[in-house]
C-alpha cells in the first residue's frame, strides 16, 4: 500500500499539471458520480492529507485514496501533438482529468469520490497530524497514541487518526529503529517520542525519493530496508535472522491481519 511520502509524490506531480488549470474534460467512472462534468472548471488547488489526494475544482473535492495497487499517471501533450497511449489497460481507469497541456488519469483508486467542499471532514476530517503536511504536530500526535497504552505499538502507528502518513514499510522499520517488538504495548514503549521524531524524519527524507530507504543506504534492493520483507534474512546490526508474523487490530476485527517483521535480538519477543 502506498505510504505517505508516495501519496505526497502524487500530489506534487498532479500539482504540477493541474493547479491553476482548465479542465478541458471529466471523466468519472463510477456510477454514483458518472454524471458529473467539471468541463470548463478551474482546479483551484491539489493536496495530499496523509494517504488521501484531494482535487479542489469548482467548489467540489475530488478525493481518492490509491489503497493498494491504486496510482495516478500524467501524459503531458507536447504542442500541436496527440495525447498519449495510456500505460495502463483502460479498463482499470476510474478517473480521468484532462487539460489542454496532460492528462491525468487515476487507475485502480480504492476509493474515488466527489463531494461538496463543505463535507470534505466527512472524508479526513479523522485523521490525525499529517507528517508531511502544514498541520503536522509531534505533542498531538503523541497525546493520540498514548490515549490508549494498552494499544500494541504496531497497530497504533498505522492508525490514521494518529497520525497520518504510515504504512506498513514505515511501521515495521520504526519499530526496528526504536529497538521494540511490533507487539509491544505503547505504555511500554519508552522512547515514543522519538519513534515520532522518527517518523517525521524517515517521510522527510523519502518524499522526493522514486525508491524509499530508511537505512541511510543505497536506495533499493535489501540495502534500503533493516527488516521489512527481510524474513530469514540476517540482520544488517547483529546477523540474527529477520523473523516474520502477522499482527491484527481488535479494534477492527474485519480487517486483515497485517505483516510484521522484526530481529529478535535487536528488539525484544518479550511483548
Amino acid at each position: 500500500m502506498p505510504e505517505g511520502d508516495t501519496v505526497w509524490r502524487q500530489a506534487r506531480d498532479l500539482r504540477a499539471v493541474l493547479e491553476g488549470q482548465r479542465l478541458l474534460s471529466s471523466d468519472f467512472r463510477v456510477p454514483s458520480f458518472a454524471t458529473l462534468d467539471f468541463s470548463g472548471e478551474i482546479v483551484s488547488r491539489v493536496e495530499s492529507r496523509g494517504k488521501h489526494l484531494l482535487m479542489f475544482v469548482a467548489s467540489h473535492v475530488i478525493h481518492s485514496h490509491l489503497s493498494m495497487e491504486g496510482h495516478w499517471d500524467i501524459y503531458p501533450v507536447p504542442p500541436g501533438g496527440r495525447r498519449a497511449r495510456w500505460r495502463r489497460p483502460a479498463f482499470m481507469a476510474r478517473a480521468i482529468l484532462e487539460t489542454e497541456a496532460a492528462s491525468a488519469v487515476g487507475f485502480s483508486l480504492g476509493t474515488l469520490e466527489v463531494m461538496p467542499e463543505e463535507l470534505l471532514s466527512d472524508a479526513v476530517g479523522h485523521l490525525g497530524p499529517d507528517l508531511l503536511g502544514p498541520d503536522w504536530d509531534a505533542e498531538e500526535a503523541l497525546r493520540r497514541l498514548r490515549a490508549d497504552p494498552e494499544r500494541a505499538i504496531g497497530v497504533a502507528l498505522l492508525d490514521q487518526r494518529n497520525l497520518a502518513g504510515i504504512g506498513n514499510i514505515y511501521r515495521n522499520e520504526l519499530c526496528f529503529l526504536v529497538r521494540v517488538h511490533p507487539a509491544t504495548r505503547v505504555a511500554d514503549v519508552a522512547e515514543l517520542s522519538r519513534m515520532v521524531e522518527l517518523a517525521k524524519r524517515l517521510l522527510e527524507a523519502n518524499k522526493d525519493r522514486s525508491q524509499r530507504s530508511t537505512t541511510g543506504g543505497p536506495a533499493r534492493g535489501e540495502a534500503a530496508l533493516w527488516v521489512y520483507g527481510l524474513a530469514g534474512k540476517p540482520c544488517k546490526r547483529c546477523g540474527s535472522l529477520i523473523r516474520h508474523d502477522t499482527l491484527a487490530d481488535p479494534a477492527f476485527p474485519t480487517h486483515a491481519a497485517r505483516d510484521i517483521y522484526w530481529c529478535p535480538r535487536c528488539q525484544s519477543d518479550s511483548h
